[in-house]
């Protein structure tokens, strides 16, 4: 078990707000073992397992009783969907029992189970588990399955390659078995419990198509045709991968119509290693390292600003295009931010487009062979050439803390 210190920083962070935390994140991303080591620092931790029947038995047959017996203590909840009225186990616990400190877990949102009701608005933090990031990396530096002599480079190619799922990450050999092991499981064990889906190849197809082409504008009329399913019905596909976690959905930022794109979103595959497999991807060339590190740096942003801001993209419609723009709630800025695998592959053109329409806000070219930041002036345009752990610093400094999501 290796201390995923940034996660525990944030659920300690979380609880001093609220005593209910809902986290989130898709299934093997290490959601079990990060709460399990949270006993580490806290001898008082029950841990409950909400597939086992028994538990489930314990916990529902008298829910008052539940609570009043583990008063001052910490629950752990695994996979509270399986119960059948989670939202009110959690309501009772967070009403009348506040000093017991609560995580309940699952791989998908609240809406998606038909179980939850809104009754837990203003009770709860969410947060979402991602797969590894820069922090985390550092914490597994040190295990016996990663080389000691492995340069930065290949580490984050190692990460590239074999993903952000923990046990795949730190796997001897390229973890084929465990993507398709996992695309299966999947299935079963999320989409046929939560939705009603009748298609198993509509839909697997449309995740393999989706994941090839990812970080791509997203139009479902061209994947109706290879799935032989409807626009609507893939439109309804990409709504539950989202909602479980499976890809990120970034929207455009738009003031003007006319020259901007304003409804097309860009997809993002949550794993670059189950890309890269679906991609049929053994190795990686230099021409991936780009679009990669790309998908590295948008998981780092969600990890780091969960619900405290709106992580975008712009294009207009000469294809001009800026792969995030984030929109800090209550901001009338933009901070625009461009990403390449080397700084000198970067061209200002696009940035002066966006900026000629969106004035106001920083520019950052996020490059993986930037050191120390430093100041370009294209005429009159600034753009900040910074590495991704200082960039992340700057935009996080002026957040506001942690926020409950309804």
């Amino acid at each position: 078990m290796f201390p995923r210190e940034f996660w525990i920083t944030k659920i300690q962070e979380a609880w001093k707000l609220r005593s209910i935390i809902w986290l989130v994140g898709v299934r093997r991303i290490g959601k079990t073992t990060l709460v399990k080591s949270l006993s580490e620092d806290h001898k008082s931790l029950l841990y409950y397992d909400c597939e086992l029947k028994r538990n489930r038995d314990l916990i529902e047959s008298n829910v008052e009783a539940f609570w009043e017996e583990r008063k001052n203590q910490i629950i752990i909840l695994d996979e509270i969907h399986r119960l059948e009225n989670p939202s009110e186990v959690l309501k009772i616990a967070a009403d009348h029992y506040p000093n017991i400190k609560v995580i309940a877990t699952g791989s998908s949102t609240l809406a998606a189970s038909k179980k939850f009701k809104d009754t837990l608005s203003g009770r709860k933090i969410v947060i979402e588990l991602r797969p590894l990031i820069e922090a985390d990396l550092h914490a597994f530096a040190h295990n016996k399955n990663i080389k000691k002599n492995l340069k930065i480079n290949a580490v984050l190619e190692k990460r590239f390659l074999y993903g952000g799922m923990p046990e795949n990450y730190l796997s001897d050999e390229l973890p084929e078995y465990a993507f398709e092991e996992w695309i299966d499981s999947y299935w079963s064990k999320d989409i046929q419990e939560l939705y009603e889906l009748r298609s198993k190849f509509a839909f697997q197809k449309f995740m393999e198509l989706l994941f090839i082409q990812s970080g791509g504008i997203f139009e479902a009329s061209k994947f109706a045709a290879d799935c032989k399913v409807s626009s609507p019905t893939i439109s309804n596909f990409l709504h539950v991968l989202e909602e479980t976690f499976v890809v990120d959905v970034l929207r455009p930022y738009y003031k003007y119509k006319n020259s901007e794109i304003v409804s097309a979103p860009k997809v993002y595959a949550f794993d670059t290693g189950l890309a890269c497999y679906l991609k049929g991807w053994s190795s990686l060339r230099n021409e991936d390292l780009g679009i990669l590190w790309e998908h590295f740096v948008l998981n780092e942003l969600k990890a780091q600003l969960q619900d405290k801001a709106d992580i975008l993209y712009w294009r207009d419609k000469k294809k001009r295009e800026i792969d995030f723009v984030i929109k800090k709630k209550r901001s009338q800025t933009a901070i625009a931010i461009e990403t390449k695998w080397q700084a000198k592959n970067f061209n200002s053109d696009n940035l002066r487009a966006f900026r000629d329409l969106h004035p106001e806000g920083e520019n950052f070219l996020i490059a993986n062979d930037i050191q120390e930041t430093y100041t370009k002036n294209y005429d009159d345009l600034k753009v900040k050439f910074i590495s991704l752990r200082e960039c992340i610093s700057q935009i996080t400094l002026a957040s506001s803390p942690i926020s409950d999501c309804n």
